[in-house]
């Protein structure tokens, strides 16, 4: 081939590439974590708020974790559903506005905290305001938001009549289906119509909160498009064994013949833990799932690339291959690997979807195969800064080790702070973040954000945490501990004036500044 033509392919090539990721930065924020009079952050004004301070510091991009309704331990990634939104995060005076809630019902609980979520004392002021406001509704309101509830019902009925039925249920006889009456459990068709009947009140508030999420939802994403901002959802690979999917979809997933899982979710031993982690998720019957083409996948895949503009695939390497742990041992080290369903999952996807908007979760154990899966479908993988000080000058971590087809971070929901790692790291890798970032570490998040935004990373994000100097008290997650995670939150005290204009002066030195249109 003629070095003319093997030039001009590679000019193409790259052209392709450079053009599907052109250089953007962002913010890593649950809404979860933002201000508010009610305990914790949800979308409100406070929401509209960062919107502004994002489009104030140039940035265009949004990261959020799972917006799905909260599991075990409060966990975004252990959701009763796939498909349902975090009721707690629906906005309560825009309810009020709508007339479905009344100044008295918003006084603030006294057992709020500013930086801080108490689940125990949000979830129980959240949920009794909703059903306030449901009960309103059904009897108030007008026939405009009638018919856009009735629509979204019938739009959305192929997962949210599922949901509502299993919410209601598990009030009555508890979150562990597989205790359930058996008729409930396996779903026969005269007991679930009977259940129905008997409880249509309580499944409508369900269906009722989820049209307000979804609607809240929309109008906050629509917010941040009209000042140039894109939103990066997250989907967790697995699902909670105590959730409508499995319960509705028992043969998607390795159980047995009661209904419990024969293996569970984790992973070995890796640079967030050293012993491994137990996630406790089942684990997919993937043959079953090749039967059905994917059918279900496809559903969810939808559903998140309607939500969202692009999408974290968590645990990405779970496709290829995943960490099967033995139900009755508990013991991450006791598990082994599984082949997953690899490129004939991604195919579907391709033939469903063309333009995967997909970012790979490649964190972890990383194998050759992973990163082959990945480079397949042009997948964007991460890249941590804070695993790129370990002495080694190979290290894939390390900005000069990147290819463009990166996403680059200060740190992840699952690291520690940049200030609280900075704090615990020994000295003699101390030593080398000095020397390899030419600095003293008195500013050491600030030092790692430029490092990550001079990087040839297309995409370049931190945590807001990083941005408002914080040290481990400001955490999002602790993997492998069942109890204090997702609670982080802050108050705008806590936000100088002068770090939206600092970044946004970073951004556009490193040419991230980036336009919508």
């Amino acid at each position: 081939m003629p070095d003319s033509v093997i030039i001009s392919k590679l000019f193409i090539f790259l052209r392709k590439n450079f053009m599907n990721l052109p250089r953007r930065s962002g913010i890593l924020l649950h809404p979860t974590s933002l201000p508010g009079p009610f305990g914790s952050g949800d979308f409100g004004r406070d929401a509209y708020y960062f919107v502004d301070w994002l489009f104030s510091a140039r940035q265009s991009l949004w990261q959020i974790l799972p917006l799905c309704d909260i599991g075990t331990g409060n966990s975004p990634y252990m959701s009763p559903s796939a498909f349902a939104g975090n009721i707690f995060l629906i906005g309560l005076e825009a309810l009020r506005d709508e007339g479905w809630l009344k100044n008295e019902d918003l006084v603030p609980c006294t057992s709020f905290e500013k930086y801080r979520i108490n689940f125990p004392a949000i979830i129980d002021f959240r949920t009794s305001r909703l059903k306030l406001a449901a009960g309103r509704f059904f009897e108030t309101a007008d026939e405009t938001s009638k018919r856009s509830f009735q629509a979204f019902c019938l739009k959305s009925g192929f997962w949210l009549e599922t949901y509502a039925l299993f919410r209601t249920i598990s009030e009555i006889h508890g979150p562990i289906w597989q205790t359930w009456p058996k008729p409930l459990a396996r779903r026969d068709p005269v007991a679930m119509a009977s259940f129905v009947s008997q409880n249509d009140h309580e499944i409508r508030f369900w269906k009722f909160c989820q049209w307000c999420f979804y609607r809240q939802w929309d109008a906050l994403r629509a917010y941040a498009h009209s000042k140039g901002i894109d939103i990066i959802g997250d989907i967790p690979i697995f699902v909670s064994l105590n959730s409508a999917d499995v319960w509705a979809n028992p043969e998607l997933f390795d159980l047995d013949d009661s209904g419990y899982p024969r293996t569970v979710a984790g992973v070995p031993p890796d640079k967030f833990s050293d012993s491994g982690q137990h996630w406790g998720n089942p684990l997919y019957n993937w043959k079953k799932h090749a039967d059905t083409r994917y059918d279900w996948w496809i559903k969810r895949m939808k559903h998140m690339m309607d939500m969202y503009d692009y999408v974290r695939l968590d645990h990405f390497r779970g496709f290829q291959a995943y960490w099967a742990i033995p139900a009755d041992t508990g013991i991450p080290a006791r598990g082994k690997w599984m082949n997953g369903p690899g490129s004939d999952f991604f195919e579907a996807m391709k033939k469903e979807f063309g333009s995967l908007r997909f970012i790979a979760e490649d964190l972890g154990v990383i194998t050759r195969e992973v990163d082959e899966l990945r480079k397949q479908y042009e997948l964007p993988g991460m890249r941590i800064l804070q695993f790129a000080f370990d002495l080694n000058p190979a290290n894939p971590y390390l900005p000069y080790n990147y290819d463009h087809d990166t996403v680059v971070y200060t740190g992840t929901h699952d690291n520690d702070t940049t200030r609280g790692w900075w704090n615990s790291l020994p000295e003699q890798n101390r030593d080398l973040v000095r020397r390899y970032l030419s600095i003293n570490g008195e500013w050491i998040n600030w030092d790692m954000i430029r490092a990550a935004w001079s990087s040839t990373a297309a995409i370049a994000l931190t945590p807001y945490q990083d941005i408002l100097g914080l040290d481990s008290s400001g955490r999002m997650n602790r993997p492998g501990d069942k109890t204090g995670s997702w609670e982080w939150r802050f108050d705008w005290e806590q936000v100088k004036s002068w770090p939206s204009g600092y970044l946004a002066e970073m951004t556009e030195i490193y040419g991230r500044t980036y336009s919508r249109q």
